[in-house]
């Protein structure tokens, strides 16, 4: 499951409006937001509509990448790849085979081999 957003896009945009001085487009572009929603999420007035959550812990950010878009405002955050193994894409298997026609199966065997 390769995705270039971060997981939860409006906390990591809640923690990003908080502590950092990132323009509205730069958190929009890298949380997959637009940037009315982000400008509505720093004006809103409830405190604890989302509760924000810290990029840089969850392992999706480094302080250095935000350090770096904070001097150019032409800059955009970037993803850090994760280290963490992929789930496996489950291949086809056999298909389900219905109670009563299981039986069919050797009793045709049964006859050729007559």
């Amino acid at each position: 499951m390769a995705t270039n957003r971060p997981l939860m896009p409006k906390a990591t945009a809640a923690w990003l409006l908080d502590k950092t001085t990132l323009t509205f487009a730069q958190i929009g572009e890298f949380c997959g937001l637009h940037e009315l929603e982000i400008q509505a999420l720093a004006d809103s007035e409830e405190e604890f509509s989302v509760r924000p959550l810290d990029p840089i812990a969850g392992g999706q950010l480094s302080w250095e990448e935000i350090e770096r878009c904070s001097k150019d405002t032409d800059a955009r955050l970037k993803l850090l790849k994760s280290n963490l193994p992929q789930p496996k894409l489950r291949t086809k298997g056999p298909r389900y085979t219905p109670l009563t026609k299981r039986g069919e199966k050797p009793d045709g065997i049964c006859w050729i081999v007559r």
